[in-house]
């Protein structure tokens, strides 16, 4: 962990400060860290990801049920899915630098961990998890309105990229959008995919990430913002 980025600091991100702090350390202990540090640390953060889950599930219910009253039970359920799935909840810990600051094994931490999805979104569920034990259920829910359900549509577009992207292309040229890769740099651990989004031999949009599928979303997502500013 980079010495900046402390608990302290965390706190003056989220503009939330604990008034119990092991609660947070715990919330940021990796399961890898505590296996190794268990004489310092009481538990890892498995168990308030359990109870942020679930604090976040009636959070993102409430705020669907409220924000279009004609909206039927299955796509509610359907828009909640989204909104609360592994990769949205990954993207949503950019903004924090969530990764930063958590607590990892040596494994991990020489495998990078702090960019991988799954271990940053438990992290972000366990960090609800604290702050409702912490401060209480409206406390959690003006976490969760703030950093997740903020920008709904800026990150429907992120997650949908390729299938808007297609449709689009679809509708306007009766084309079909493809991806290439253009390079992958790196440790085998670490990789970093770079592809770019093809309709009709011209190049839309390129992007990249960690894994071919996030590169080719993320190439899809800078070919739709292309769209959007010639439309503009």
């Amino acid at each position: 962990m980079d010495k900046a980025f402390t608990p302290q600091r965390l706190q003056k991100v989220i503009g939330y400060t604990f008034r119990d702090q092991e609660l947070l350390l715990t919330a940021l202990t990796h399961r890898s860290y505590y296996n190794e540090h268990k004489d310092e640390r009481s538990c890892n953060n498995e168990r308030l990801e359990f109870l942020g889950d679930a604090v976040l599930e009636l959070v993102s219910s409430e705020f669907l049920y409220h924000m279009d009253p004609e909206q039927p039970e299955g796509k509610m359920t359907k828009m909640r899915a989204s909104m609360v799935c592994e990769p949205t909840l990954a993207f949503c810990t950019r903004e924090l630098k969530l990764g930063e600051y958590l607590y990892l094994g040596r494994g991990e931490e020489t495998t990078g961990g702090r960019l991988r999805d799954s271990i940053v979104s438990d992290a972000m569920e366990a960090l609800i998890g604290a702050i409702y034990l912490d401060g209480g259920f409206a406390n959690a829910k003006e976490f969760i309105l703030r950093f997740i359900l903020n920008d709904l549509e800026h990150k429907k577009l992120f997650f949908d990229s390729k299938t808007i992207l297609q449709e689009m292309i679809q509708g306007r040229e009766n084309g079909t959008v493809t991806y290439e890769l253009l390079k992958e740099e790196g440790p085998d651990h670490d990789k970093l995919f770079t592809s770019r989004a093809m309709a009709d031999g011209k190049e839309l949009g390129r992007g990249s990430g960690r894994t071919k599928k996030a590169a080719e979303q993320h190439a899809a997502y800078q070919a739709l913002i292309g769209v959007q500013s010639s439309d503009g």
